[in-house]
Protein backbone atom coordinates (compact mmCIF):
# COMPACT_ATOMS: atom_id res chain seq x y z
CA UNK A 1 0.00 0.00 0.00
CA UNK A 2 1.29 3.34 -0.53
CA UNK A 3 1.88 5.87 2.19
CA UNK A 4 -0.80 7.85 1.35
CA UNK A 5 -3.45 5.27 1.23
CA UNK A 6 -1.58 3.90 4.76
CA UNK A 7 -2.24 7.65 6.24
CA UNK A 8 -6.02 7.57 4.92
CA UNK A 9 -6.84 4.55 6.19
CA UNK A 10 -5.11 5.37 9.64
CA UNK A 11 -6.97 8.85 9.41
CA UNK A 12 -10.28 7.24 9.00
CA UNK A 13 -9.58 4.66 11.43
CA UNK A 14 -9.43 7.48 14.30
CA UNK A 15 -11.92 9.24 13.16
CA UNK A 16 -14.03 6.75 13.59
CA UNK A 17 -13.22 6.29 16.78
CA UNK A 18 -13.91 9.62 18.13
CA UNK A 19 -17.68 9.12 17.00
CA UNK A 20 -19.85 9.99 14.17
CA UNK A 21 -20.31 13.89 14.89
CA UNK A 22 -19.30 15.55 11.53
CA UNK A 23 -18.90 18.74 12.92
CA UNK A 24 -15.91 17.55 14.18
CA UNK A 25 -14.39 16.06 11.00
CA UNK A 26 -11.50 18.22 9.73
CA UNK A 27 -12.57 16.71 6.25
CA UNK A 28 -15.97 17.48 6.03
CA UNK A 29 -17.17 19.61 9.05
CA UNK A 30 -16.99 23.35 9.55
CA UNK A 31 -13.58 24.78 8.71
CA UNK A 32 -12.35 21.94 6.57
CA UNK A 33 -9.28 22.81 4.65
CA UNK A 34 -9.54 21.95 0.50
CA UNK A 35 -7.61 19.55 -0.12
CA UNK A 36 -7.50 19.98 -4.33
CA UNK A 37 -4.19 20.49 -5.43
CA UNK A 38 -3.79 23.59 -7.18
CA UNK A 39 -3.11 23.44 -10.65
CA UNK A 40 0.65 25.71 -12.28
CA UNK A 41 -0.19 28.48 -14.11
CA UNK A 42 1.51 28.98 -17.33
CA UNK A 43 4.35 31.59 -17.00
CA UNK A 44 4.93 34.93 -18.99
CA UNK A 45 7.05 34.52 -21.96
CA UNK A 46 10.03 37.46 -22.01
CA UNK A 47 9.88 39.02 -25.11
CA UNK A 48 12.04 37.64 -28.00
CA UNK A 49 15.39 38.92 -29.00
CA UNK A 50 16.05 41.58 -31.62
CA UNK A 51 19.29 43.16 -33.72
CA UNK A 52 21.79 45.12 -30.65
CA UNK A 53 19.60 43.58 -27.66
CA UNK A 54 21.59 42.95 -24.52
CA UNK A 55 22.73 39.85 -23.33
CA UNK A 56 24.14 38.94 -19.80
CA UNK A 57 26.71 36.63 -19.44
CA UNK A 58 26.59 35.37 -15.65
CA UNK A 59 28.34 32.88 -13.45
CA UNK A 60 25.76 31.62 -10.90
CA UNK A 61 27.89 28.21 -9.65
CA UNK A 62 31.50 27.40 -10.51
CA UNK A 63 33.82 29.76 -12.08
CA UNK A 64 34.48 29.61 -16.15
CA UNK A 65 37.75 31.00 -17.72
CA UNK A 66 37.97 34.35 -18.68
CA UNK A 67 38.86 33.36 -22.54
CA UNK A 68 35.83 31.35 -22.68
CA UNK A 69 33.26 33.86 -21.54
CA UNK A 70 35.04 36.16 -24.05
CA UNK A 71 34.59 33.63 -26.88
CA UNK A 72 31.02 33.43 -26.47
CA UNK A 73 30.98 37.38 -26.41
CA UNK A 74 32.19 37.16 -29.64
CA UNK A 75 29.58 34.58 -31.01
CA UNK A 76 27.07 36.69 -29.57
CA UNK A 77 28.25 39.78 -31.59
CA UNK A 78 27.62 37.50 -34.70
CA UNK A 79 24.34 36.92 -33.53
CA UNK A 80 23.53 40.52 -34.03
CA UNK A 81 23.34 40.66 -29.82
CA UNK A 82 25.27 43.25 -27.59
CA UNK A 83 27.36 40.92 -24.68
CA UNK A 84 27.29 42.46 -21.12
CA UNK A 85 29.67 40.59 -19.34
CA UNK A 86 28.65 40.30 -15.41
CA UNK A 87 30.97 42.70 -12.95
CA UNK A 88 31.88 39.82 -10.80
CA UNK A 89 32.51 36.55 -12.97
CA UNK A 90 36.38 36.74 -12.79
CA UNK A 91 35.54 36.37 -9.06
CA UNK A 92 36.44 32.91 -7.24
CA UNK A 93 35.51 31.91 -3.76
CA UNK A 94 36.35 28.49 -2.01
CA UNK A 95 38.42 27.58 -5.12
CA UNK A 96 35.30 26.74 -7.32
CA UNK A 97 32.77 29.29 -7.13
CA UNK A 98 32.78 31.99 -9.32
CA UNK A 99 32.37 34.23 -6.56
CA UNK A 100 30.62 34.39 -3.16
CA UNK A 101 26.65 33.73 -3.17
CA UNK A 102 25.93 36.96 -2.87
CA UNK A 103 28.16 38.48 -5.59
CA UNK A 104 27.02 35.68 -7.90
CA UNK A 105 23.57 37.07 -7.11
CA UNK A 106 24.52 40.35 -7.82
CA UNK A 107 25.07 39.56 -10.93
CA UNK A 108 21.88 38.43 -12.02
CA UNK A 109 20.00 41.41 -9.65
CA UNK A 110 22.33 43.66 -11.80
CA UNK A 111 21.03 41.83 -15.14
CA UNK A 112 17.22 41.98 -14.24
CA UNK A 113 17.31 45.59 -13.14
CA UNK A 114 18.67 46.63 -16.27
CA UNK A 115 15.88 47.81 -18.81
CA UNK A 116 18.19 47.02 -21.53
CA UNK A 117 19.34 43.65 -21.35
CA UNK A 118 16.86 41.28 -22.76
CA UNK A 119 18.43 37.69 -21.80
CA UNK A 120 20.58 36.17 -19.43
CA UNK A 121 23.06 33.99 -20.51
CA UNK A 122 24.94 31.15 -17.58
CA UNK A 123 28.35 30.76 -18.40
CA UNK A 124 28.44 26.93 -16.75
CA UNK A 125 26.61 24.81 -14.30
CA UNK A 126 28.28 22.83 -11.47
CA UNK A 127 27.22 23.56 -8.26
CA UNK A 128 26.01 26.96 -6.09
CA UNK A 129 22.93 27.73 -7.85
CA UNK A 130 20.95 26.78 -4.78
CA UNK A 131 22.99 29.35 -2.55
CA UNK A 132 21.17 32.23 -4.69
CA UNK A 133 17.27 31.00 -4.02
CA UNK A 134 16.81 33.14 -1.15
CA UNK A 135 18.89 36.42 -2.36
CA UNK A 136 16.78 37.23 -5.53
CA UNK A 137 13.49 38.64 -4.63
CA UNK A 138 10.84 36.54 -7.20
CA UNK A 139 9.11 40.01 -7.77
CA UNK A 140 12.47 41.08 -9.62
CA UNK A 141 12.53 38.30 -11.59
CA UNK A 142 8.26 38.48 -12.03
CA UNK A 143 8.72 42.29 -12.76
CA UNK A 144 11.51 41.50 -15.28
CA UNK A 145 10.65 39.11 -17.67
CA UNK A 146 13.52 37.63 -19.24
CA UNK A 147 15.04 34.49 -21.13
CA UNK A 148 17.37 33.02 -18.36
CA UNK A 149 19.43 30.10 -20.44
CA UNK A 150 21.22 27.41 -18.90
CA UNK A 151 21.46 23.60 -17.79
CA UNK A 152 22.28 21.35 -15.22
CA UNK A 153 22.95 23.27 -12.02
CA UNK A 154 20.60 26.05 -13.62
CA UNK A 155 17.99 23.96 -12.63
CA UNK A 156 17.77 25.67 -9.55
CA UNK A 157 17.07 28.91 -11.22
CA UNK A 158 14.76 27.44 -14.21
CA UNK A 159 12.68 26.30 -10.66
CA UNK A 160 12.97 30.10 -9.64
CA UNK A 161 11.97 31.89 -13.03
CA UNK A 162 8.85 29.58 -13.16
CA UNK A 163 7.89 30.33 -9.48
CA UNK A 164 8.06 33.83 -10.37
CA UNK A 165 6.13 32.78 -13.22
CA UNK A 166 8.50 33.73 -16.17
CA UNK A 167 9.40 31.17 -18.56
CA UNK A 168 13.05 30.31 -19.10
CA UNK A 169 15.51 27.79 -21.52
CA UNK A 170 16.76 24.94 -20.43
CA UNK A 171 19.72 25.00 -23.01
CA UNK A 172 23.33 25.37 -23.83
CA UNK A 173 25.65 27.44 -22.31
CA UNK A 174 28.60 30.07 -22.52
CA UNK A 175 31.27 27.02 -21.74
CA UNK A 176 29.91 24.68 -24.25
CA UNK A 177 29.23 27.79 -26.69
CA UNK A 178 32.51 28.75 -26.91
CA UNK A 179 34.30 25.23 -27.34
CA UNK A 180 32.11 25.32 -30.23
CA UNK A 181 32.23 28.50 -31.82
CA UNK A 182 28.62 28.70 -31.55
CA UNK A 183 27.77 26.88 -34.96
CA UNK A 184 26.46 23.43 -33.53
CA UNK A 185 22.73 22.63 -33.60
CA UNK A 186 22.56 23.09 -29.48
CA UNK A 187 23.48 26.91 -30.18
CA UNK A 188 22.17 27.71 -33.65
CA UNK A 189 18.51 26.30 -32.63
CA UNK A 190 18.56 28.59 -29.26
CA UNK A 191 20.10 31.58 -31.07
CA UNK A 192 16.68 31.37 -33.39
CA UNK A 193 14.54 30.61 -30.63
CA UNK A 194 15.58 33.67 -28.98
CA UNK A 195 14.76 35.55 -31.63
CA UNK A 196 11.38 34.04 -31.94
CA UNK A 197 11.69 30.87 -34.15
CA UNK A 198 9.80 28.26 -31.47
CA UNK A 199 11.09 24.35 -32.37
CA UNK A 200 8.29 21.88 -32.63
CA UNK A 201 10.41 18.23 -32.12
CA UNK A 202 9.86 15.02 -33.78
CA UNK A 203 11.51 12.81 -31.60
CA UNK A 204 12.15 8.71 -32.81
CA UNK A 205 10.97 5.95 -31.34
CA UNK A 206 12.27 4.29 -28.05
CA UNK A 207 11.41 1.03 -26.70
CA UNK A 208 10.55 2.42 -23.11
CA UNK A 209 8.09 4.89 -23.98
CA UNK A 210 4.56 4.82 -23.15
CA UNK A 211 2.67 5.76 -25.76
CA UNK A 212 -0.30 9.20 -25.02
CA UNK A 213 -0.80 12.61 -25.08
CA UNK A 214 -0.52 14.79 -22.08
CA UNK A 215 -0.73 18.81 -22.16
CA UNK A 216 0.85 20.92 -18.99
CA UNK A 217 3.61 23.19 -17.54
CA UNK A 218 7.14 21.81 -18.11
CA UNK A 219 9.44 21.63 -15.30
CA UNK A 220 12.27 19.72 -13.95
CA UNK A 221 15.76 19.24 -15.11
CA UNK A 222 18.99 17.79 -13.74
CA UNK A 223 17.62 15.46 -11.01
CA UNK A 224 20.31 16.02 -8.12
CA UNK A 225 19.75 19.71 -8.96
CA UNK A 226 15.48 19.77 -8.41
CA UNK A 227 14.87 16.89 -6.64
CA UNK A 228 16.10 18.85 -3.09
CA UNK A 229 13.81 21.64 -4.22
CA UNK A 230 10.55 19.88 -3.79
CA UNK A 231 9.09 21.00 -0.08
CA UNK A 232 11.32 24.46 -0.55
CA UNK A 233 9.97 27.94 -1.56
CA UNK A 234 10.38 27.42 -5.25
CA UNK A 235 8.78 24.16 -5.60
CA UNK A 236 7.06 23.91 -8.85
CA UNK A 237 6.34 20.20 -8.39
CA UNK A 238 3.78 19.63 -5.79
CA UNK A 239 1.81 21.51 -8.48
CA UNK A 240 -1.14 20.06 -10.52
CA UNK A 241 -1.10 19.82 -14.37
CA UNK A 242 2.84 19.42 -14.51
CA UNK A 243 5.16 18.06 -17.33
CA UNK A 244 8.33 16.46 -16.02
CA UNK A 245 11.37 16.86 -17.40
CA UNK A 246 14.51 14.40 -16.21
CA UNK A 247 18.21 13.85 -17.43
CA UNK A 248 21.21 13.30 -15.29
CA UNK A 249 25.16 12.37 -15.92
CA UNK A 250 27.63 10.75 -14.01
CA UNK A 251 25.03 9.59 -10.92
CA UNK A 252 25.08 5.68 -10.25
CA UNK A 253 21.64 3.94 -11.15
CA UNK A 254 21.06 3.51 -7.26
CA UNK A 255 20.82 7.18 -6.96
CA UNK A 256 19.62 8.01 -9.57
CA UNK A 257 16.76 5.46 -7.81
CA UNK A 258 16.67 7.20 -4.33
CA UNK A 259 15.64 10.08 -6.24
CA UNK A 260 13.26 9.08 -8.41
CA UNK A 261 11.51 6.96 -4.80
CA UNK A 262 11.68 10.38 -3.00
CA UNK A 263 9.87 12.50 -5.37
CA UNK A 264 7.18 9.83 -4.99
CA UNK A 265 7.15 9.88 -1.28
CA UNK A 266 6.54 13.54 -1.43
CA UNK A 267 3.41 13.35 -3.77
CA UNK A 268 5.14 14.53 -7.17
CA UNK A 269 4.00 12.25 -9.18
CA UNK A 270 0.45 12.36 -8.82
CA UNK A 271 0.47 15.77 -10.27
CA UNK A 272 2.24 14.60 -13.30
CA UNK A 273 0.78 14.34 -16.37
CA UNK A 274 3.37 13.47 -18.05
CA UNK A 275 7.23 12.73 -18.21
CA UNK A 276 10.19 13.20 -20.62
CA UNK A 277 13.38 11.54 -20.24
CA UNK A 278 16.75 13.50 -21.25
CA UNK A 279 19.86 12.06 -21.58
CA UNK A 280 21.55 9.78 -19.12
CA UNK A 281 24.91 10.14 -19.22
CA UNK A 282 27.30 7.51 -17.43
CA UNK A 283 24.64 6.33 -15.08
CA UNK A 284 26.61 2.90 -14.10
CA UNK A 285 25.89 -0.44 -13.42
CA UNK A 286 25.57 -0.85 -9.96
CA UNK A 287 22.20 -2.27 -10.50
CA UNK A 288 21.05 -4.84 -12.84
CA UNK A 289 19.55 -2.39 -15.49
CA UNK A 290 20.56 -1.81 -19.32
CA UNK A 291 19.98 1.56 -18.46
CA UNK A 292 18.67 4.36 -16.36
CA UNK A 293 15.60 4.74 -18.59
CA UNK A 294 15.38 0.83 -18.05
CA UNK A 295 15.20 1.45 -14.74
CA UNK A 296 12.83 4.50 -14.62
CA UNK A 297 10.16 2.82 -17.02
CA UNK A 298 9.66 -0.17 -14.45
CA UNK A 299 8.62 2.61 -12.32
CA UNK A 300 6.89 4.91 -14.90
CA UNK A 301 4.04 1.89 -15.70
CA UNK A 302 1.90 2.08 -12.67
CA UNK A 303 1.34 5.36 -13.96
CA UNK A 304 -1.52 5.90 -16.71
CA UNK A 305 0.73 8.84 -18.78
CA UNK A 306 2.71 9.59 -21.84
CA UNK A 307 6.09 8.79 -21.11
CA UNK A 308 9.03 10.34 -23.83
CA UNK A 309 12.47 8.46 -23.56
CA UNK A 310 15.82 9.56 -25.29
CA UNK A 311 14.59 13.37 -25.55
CA UNK A 312 18.55 15.05 -27.15
CA UNK A 313 18.57 17.44 -23.71
CA UNK A 314 21.17 17.26 -20.71
CA UNK A 315 24.85 16.55 -20.87
CA UNK A 316 25.44 14.63 -23.73
CA UNK A 317 26.49 16.04 -27.58
CA UNK A 318 22.81 16.76 -28.88
CA UNK A 319 21.49 19.19 -25.70
CA UNK A 320 18.61 21.05 -27.87
CA UNK A 321 16.23 24.24 -25.65
CA UNK A 322 13.82 23.60 -23.97
CA UNK A 323 11.51 26.31 -22.62
CA UNK A 324 10.91 25.40 -18.95
CA UNK A 325 7.79 27.05 -17.49
CA UNK A 326 5.61 27.15 -20.76
CA UNK A 327 2.85 25.04 -21.98
CA UNK A 328 3.56 21.88 -23.69
CA UNK A 329 2.08 18.91 -25.44
CA UNK A 330 3.55 16.09 -25.56
CA UNK A 331 2.20 12.97 -28.73
CA UNK A 332 3.74 10.00 -27.78
CA UNK A 333 2.86 7.18 -30.53
CA UNK A 334 4.14 3.93 -32.09
CA UNK A 335 6.26 5.54 -34.63
CA UNK A 336 7.84 8.13 -32.85
CA UNK A 337 7.12 11.53 -30.53
CA UNK A 338 6.62 15.29 -30.56
CA UNK A 339 6.88 17.81 -28.43
CA UNK A 340 5.30 21.22 -28.81
CA UNK A 341 5.30 24.87 -27.01
CA UNK A 342 2.09 26.73 -26.68
CA UNK A 343 4.22 29.74 -27.48
CA UNK A 344 3.97 32.61 -29.87
CA UNK A 345 6.11 33.06 -32.41
CA UNK A 346 7.39 31.44 -35.62
CA UNK A 347 7.20 28.04 -35.85
CA UNK A 348 9.57 25.61 -37.08
CA UNK A 349 9.82 21.69 -37.03
CA UNK A 350 12.91 20.23 -36.15
CA UNK A 351 13.58 16.29 -36.83
CA UNK A 352 16.24 15.15 -33.72
CA UNK A 353 16.47 11.89 -35.40
CA UNK A 354 18.33 14.19 -38.50
CA UNK A 355 20.58 16.05 -36.41
CA UNK A 356 24.04 15.33 -37.83
CA UNK A 357 26.09 18.29 -36.48
CA UNK A 358 27.65 16.96 -33.07
CA UNK A 359 28.94 19.40 -30.33
CA UNK A 360 32.00 17.13 -30.06
CA UNK A 361 32.65 17.52 -26.17
CA UNK A 362 34.59 15.26 -24.41
CA UNK A 363 32.54 13.58 -21.69
CA UNK A 364 35.50 14.99 -19.00
CA UNK A 365 34.15 17.83 -20.44
CA UNK A 366 30.49 17.44 -19.84
CA UNK A 367 31.05 15.89 -16.10
CA UNK A 368 32.93 19.55 -15.51
CA UNK A 369 29.83 21.11 -16.47
CA UNK A 370 27.84 19.30 -14.16
CA UNK A 371 30.06 19.71 -11.52
CA UNK A 372 30.99 15.75 -11.04
CA UNK A 373 34.77 16.94 -11.71
CA UNK A 374 36.52 20.31 -11.55
CA UNK A 375 39.17 21.53 -13.88
CA UNK A 376 39.66 25.35 -13.82
CA UNK A 377 41.92 24.86 -16.90
CA UNK A 378 38.78 23.54 -18.92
Amino acid sequence: MDLKKMFGVAACAILAACGDDSSNDPLTGPGATDTTIEALAECTAPAFLKEGDKVALVSPSYTTPDSNIQKTADVLKEWGFEPVIGKNVDKLDAGKYAGTAQERADDIIAALKDTSIKAILTNRGGYGSIQLADLIDPKLVKDNPKWLIGYSDITTLHAMQTKAGVMSIHGTMSSSIAKTGGTDDNSTILRDLLKGEVPTYKVPKHKYNQKGTAEGILVGGNMATFVPLVGSDIDVFQKDGIILFMEEIGENLRNIDRMFNSIELHGVMENVKGVILGEFVDSGTDLDYESAEAMLSQYLKKYDIPVLCGFPAGHDDVNLPIVMGAKVKIDVGDDGSTLAFDIDGDKKTIDTDKLTEKTSLSKALLKMLAGKIFKLEE
